[in-house]
């Protein structure tokens, strides 16, 4: 290969490497103030804003959010905020993992736009009054609500507060959080919010464990057994047309009592109002959710077992 040659190969490369330099810029912000100066100018000039709000620790099921994002919207914003607010266990908000400089790195490469990482004291500024006075009625109150207290205020409260600052005209959440999406859209209805909510699917290991922050902290063996909360829900969808909802409850608990696993719930609910079924047919869009220790990582998952109509419901 002649010098010409390799020149011309060379700056090829470096031309190559900037394109993907620029392609992968992105912005973050830490203030409120500067977040919003700039998301003001990008609006003004007619760009659509969608928000992918996370408490960190990224992996690829976050990463779906901002694909579905990046589709419906010009510009994708996405929040790291580990919110104090909804931890009823104060060991939990010390364990739950951090892993900023790894997040940002994914987030640059996979092409997200904005990045909003306040503190504490940008989302609840002194002398601003955040707090949230609803009535979610049920939804608040069975599953992750009657095991962790105050979480889904704190919850609501963090999502309002994100959706003030950075008014996004489309939210996306993950279904494996289904009670809180559920929440999250009443909430938005309730206070007449033109924010549209989107749900996303469920993303699993390949054995079908759904993906969380909470899984890096699993001992080997018993990340090992975790695939058994999958199995169980798809044992429950198998069984629920011929069977009481209740049996298949019953059989579910029993089959996650394993050794290091303890079931806190296993619910089959309309996906709704959250409110157990009497049997298959009462329901257009069920619902299985459960919440299980796994040593001392508590994991939730869920799966729809019937949904008639394919769009996200309306609460």
């Amino acid at each position: 290969m002649t010098k010409t040659a390799i020149f011309a190969r060379i700056n090829k490369l470096i031309s190559a490497f900037w394109m993907y330099i620029k392609q992968a810029q992105m912005y973050l912000f830490k203030k409120v103030s500067d977040l919003q100066k700039h998301l003001d100018k990008l609006r003004n000039g007619g760009s659509s804003i969608g928000l992918v709000p996370t408490m960190g620790a990224l992996h690829e099921g976050h990463l779906s959010l901002i694909d579905m994002a990046k589709a419906d919207n010009d510009i994708v914003v996405t929040s790291i905020f580990v919110n104090p607010t909804q931890f009823n266990q104060p060991e939990d908000l010390i364990k739950y993992p951090r892993t900023s400089a790894k997040d940002i790195e994914v987030l640059t490469i996979h092409g997200n736009d904005v990045l909003f990482m306040p503190a504490v004291e940008e989302v609840y500024p002194e002398g601003l009054n955040t707090k949230l006075d609803l009535d979610f009625e049920q939804l608040d109150k069975t599953m992750e609500g009657e095991f962790r207290p105050g979480h889904f205020d704190g919850m609501a409260q963090v999502v309002n507060r994100l959706g003030n600052i950075v008014q996004a005209h489309k939210m996306y959440f993950g279904q494996k959080d289904f009670q809180q999406y559920a929440i999250v859209q009443n909430m938005l209805k309730q206070l007449n919010s033109p924010i549209k909510l989107i749900m996303c699917p469920i993303i699993r290991e390949e054995d079908g464990l759904a993906l969380s922050s909470r899984n890096i902290r699993l001992k080997a063996d018993i990340r090992q057994k975790a695939t058994i909360i999958y199995q169980t829900l798809l044992k429950a969808k198998s069984l629920i047309k011929e069977n009481n909802p209740e049996l298949i409850k019953t059989m579910a608990l029993n089959e996650l009592l394993i050794k290091d696993f303890k079931p806190e719930y296993f619910e089959i609910v309309d996906g709704n109002t959250l409110l157990p079924i009497d049997d298959y047919k009462s329901s257009d869009f069920i619902i299985a959710c459960t919440a299980v220790w796994a040593g001392d990582v508590r994991l939730i998952d869920n799966m729809i077992l019937k949904q008639q109509k394919k769009i996200a419901p309306t609460f």
